[in-house]
């Protein structure tokens, strides 16, 4: 009897999506701890330490080397001196960071374990789609968790328990002296949870490339790093830190992702160049 194709296709993706994990985890573990280590461990518990590890090392080395460039190399070209974060501010945003960490770690890794498996529509290699096909479907992700991101953040400022027990551990950096590149992952694990969320409920009815996703979920750590940094990068339709800090000093306003359109979409866009500088 013929085993019905969708089932071995099915069988053929899982094991390019498990043959890709294990690269992974062979890259980043390999690269950082002695095989006996992490060798013996079940690929779900090597998939989240890989995870942790790059996530801890993605957060620490683009906070540095960021904080390095406009703190030091360019210091007073970019911020103000008196807009420069205390050492003291930078290192509470580490530790509360550093303590998320394990837990925003599991996002990706239970999203990998449910990819491997079949439950989503990823699919493992570009030739499975086709480059336009690939591009249409990445360009319609992106809109997706554009919008989920978008909804997820204003929900929690207008749901005041969300608020309260969740996001308010983020927004204590309300003024641009307490903000940092480092402030980026410096959320309640939950809070991030949340926040990443629709990068995962996204491979749930769209179509993506697995390795694509996985890439996108890291550029979320340097994208954080970046929208907190306060130096406004004017480049249009970009949610640079121009319109980041504003969200922070008036908690209404630019709750957007990657870019000002749904902002400007739902009526919360204000714009650094309008604001002249007042919301900071």
């Amino acid at each position: 009897m013929m085993e019905d194709p969708t089932t071995l296709l099915n069988s053929e993706y899982s094991r390019l999506f498990g043959e890709d994990t294990d690269l992974y985890n062979r890259i980043v573990l390999g690269a950082l701890l002695p095989h006996s280590v992490w060798g013996p461990l079940p690929r779900f518990l090597q998939t989240w330490l890989r995870n942790y590890l790059g996530g801890v090392l993605l957060y620490l080395l683009s906070g540095l080397l960021w904080c390095f460039y406009i703190y030091y190399w360019k210091r007073n070209v970019h911020v103000p001196k008196d807009a420069i974060p205390s050492q003291r501010a930078m290192l509470l945003q580490i530790s509360v960071a550093m303590k998320a960490m394990p837990w925003y770690s599991l996002l990706p890794t239970v999203s990998e374990y449910l990819v491997e498996t079949g439950w989503t529509k990823c699919y493992p290699r570009l030739y499975n789609v086709g480059w336009l096909a690939y591009l249409v479907y990445l360009a319609i992700y992106l809109i997706i968790v554009e919008f989920g991101i978008y909804w997820m953040h204003r929900e929690l400022h207008d749901i005041k328990p969300l608020y309260k027990y969740l996001h308010a551990t983020h927004h204590i950096y309300n003024k641009q002296n307490t903000l940092s590149p480092f402030a980026g992952l410096a959320f309640h694990p939950l809070d991030g949870i949340l926040q990443a969320l629709p990068h995962s409920l996204c491979l749930f009815f769209m179509p993506i490339h697995f390795t694509t996703h996985l890439a996108l979920i890291f550029i979320e750590g340097v994208w954080t790093a970046n929208i907190h940094d306060c130096i406004h990068g004017k480049l249009w339709p970009v949610m640079g830190a121009g319109y980041h800090t504003i969200h922070h000093t008036t908690y209404r306003h630019n709750y957007g992702h990657y870019t000002i359109w749904m902002d400007w979409m739902f009526g919360t866009l204000r714009d650094p160049e309008e604001d002249g500088g007042k919301a900071m």
